[in-house]
């Protein structure tokens, strides 16, 4: 009989699924906080990447450079989530362990989804693997019931899908991480500090509950997973005829020096485009304004507006201080000054290909030599924009990607050997270009027809010209009926008509005067009946 029940309870464990024996606290809007004291200092020493929220809701944040996240000192966030990691803590203090482990973890051990308690202090040493055993969802819960502290470079290696969001360590004193280390999860540690030293990376959050949180040189960033939600960043603009343009200026000359290759087309709409060999470029050369250029900068100056109108997710406090390694995710950034990008930048997807990022730049911008943006986890070069208002200089032998909208600014010096994935373009001001490689991406299949064309109707043998115009514009139609009203109108982009004329010859000049720089739109009706449409642009 005791054999029959021994090898019944063996059959029910091995048909059992994998058993959870936690369930991971709410951390509520804890969860978008990389860093956090509800009582007490948190310092920065050295250049550390962080990704998420950071800040005190007694005490104050210092040191820390461009920040992947919002700064929240003693404000209504900062209180909330003081309430929301006291909440955690309770949860992960109540729980009921379900095994107890000895005060050095590690040296290669492995332990499964469960709740451990560690009677005092607790030491990290070598490698710590924890193991999902292939559910995403299994917890890991230690509570320490004293200090802890890791060796230098020890790891939490996660394997067999456990996660990093899984992971809550609640620790009853101080947080001692030697340099180096490699550690996974939520810690929490109970009026006590925490430290995180040079060349460490945590992939989760450090907050302290009354103590001070001090890092030096880190990489710290909140885990992705565990209903965190998809970063999509914002709409990305419609660039109309100007994503045909690898390099393009909407009014000043663009000029080339040296062996140039571009994919995409060149030119200005003002004034003329020089130095470029067209067996260089895989596109066309547009050496004076012509109708592609009109209707490039009319569209250009839609996706700068539509840009404008964007509101920033996160400012990035130190404009310039920009790169030096920093890691974005998908958002709309502000940085409110003039900026200077040193060493690299990491644009982080998060392994979403559709994610859009956008620069807004309130000021001049230029680079180092060798600076470099670089795509990680499925960013795409064409997803990424710069709005810049001012002018721009990327520096010799970088490596940029995106596409550049400068507004108002010259696109004066692409230097030697610069390699960008994206677009170089300008709404006002001259561009130069030193033997450098730009590739656009997602070039539109119908360029060599772009122009400014008519909307409806195109059997009126119509032009109108100059485009763009200044204070005269001049209409010639070879089909005009004296028998029936022929009107000419023009509306502004919200509808509103701005100028309107009766047409009675085939060739009519009007002056048109007192109207703001942008696009039009006109329409031409007959006995009150629209006949054609098209675009003008005032410049």
């Amino acid at each position: 009989m005791k054999i029959n029940l021994l090898f019944a309870l063996a059959t029910v464990s091995l048909l059992s699924p994998t058993i959870n024996y936690s369930q991971a606290p709410a951390l509520g809007t804890a969860a978008n906080f990389a860093l956090f004291s509800t009582n007490g200092a948190v310092t920065n020493m050295g250049i550390s990447q962080v990704t998420g929220n950071v800040g005190t809701n007694s005490g104050s944040s210092t040191g820390f450079g461009n920040v992947n996240g919002v700064m929240n000192d003693g404000n209504g966030a900062s209180v909330q989530c003081s309430t929301d990691v006291a909440l955690a803590y309770n949860q992960l203090n109540g729980t009921t362990p379900t095994g107890s482990l000895a005060s050095l973890m590690g040296n290669g051990q492995t332990l499964t989804a469960g709740v451990y308690q560690i009677a005092g202090g607790a030491t990290l040493n070598l490698e710590l693997k924890l193991d999902g055993q292939n559910n995403p969802n299994a917890v890991f819960i230690f509570q320490v019931q004293g200090a802890m502290s890791a060796g230098p470079s020890a790891k939490v290696k996660l394997i067999n899908d456990a996660k990093a969001c899984n992971v809550f360590w609640k620790v009853e004193g101080v947080v001692s991480l030697a340099a180096g280390v490699s550690m996974k999860g939520t810690i929490i540690a109970n009026n006590s500090a925490i430290n995180i030293n040079t060349g460490d990376t945590l992939e989760g959050r450090a907050f302290s509950i009354i103590g001070a949180v001090n890092t030096n040189g880190v990489l710290v960033y909140t885990p992705v997973g565990c209903g965190s939600p998809t970063l999509n960043g914002p709409t990305a603009p419609v660039l109309g005829a100007a994503a045909c343009y690898a390099v393009f200026s909407g009014n000043g000359a663009v000029s080339n020096s040296g062996i140039t290759y571009l994919t995409g087309d060149v030119g200005t709409n003002v004034g003329s485009t020089t130095g470029f060999n067209p067996l260089f470029v895989n596109g066309n050369v547009h050496p004076i304004p012509d109708g592609s250029t009109a209707q490039a900068a009319a569209d250009l100056l839609v996706a700068h507006t539509y840009l404008g109108t964007l509101s920033h997710d996160i400012e990035l406090l130190y404009p310039a201080q920009f790169g030096k390694n920093l890691v974005l995710t998908p958002h709309t950034y502000l940085l409110n000054a003039a900026t200077v990008f040193t060493d690299s930048l990491y644009l982080d997807a998060q392994g979403n290909p559709n994610a859009v990022f956008v620069m807004k730049i309130n000021g001049a911008f230029t680079t180092s030599t060798y600076s470099k943006v670089k795509l990680i986890n499925g960013t795409q070069a064409k997803n990424v924009y710069w709005k810049i208002e001012g002018a721009v200089a990327i520096n010799d032998y970088s490596v940029f990607k995106g596409t550049i909208v400068c507004n108002n600014g010259a696109l004066g010096a692409i230097g030697t050997g610069v390699k960008i994935d994206g677009r170089a373009l300008t709404t006002n001001g001259a561009l130069s270009i030193t033997a450098s490689t730009i590739t656009a991406q997602s070039v539109p299949n119908n360029c060599a027809s772009v122009g400014i064309k008519d909307l409806v109707g195109n059997n009126e043998g119509l032009s109108v010209f100059p485009n763009p115009f200044t204070s005269m514009v001049t209409i010639v139609m070879s089909n005009v009926s004296q028998d029936l009203k022929t009107e000419f109108k023009m509306y502004d982009l919200v509808g509103k008509e701005v100028y309107s004329k009766t047409l009675t010859q085939q060739s009519t000049q009007m002056e048109v005067t007192g109207l703001e720089k942008g696009l039009y739109f006109y329409k031409i009706f007959k006995a009150n009946v629209l006949s054609q449409s098209g675009k003008l642009i005032a410049d």
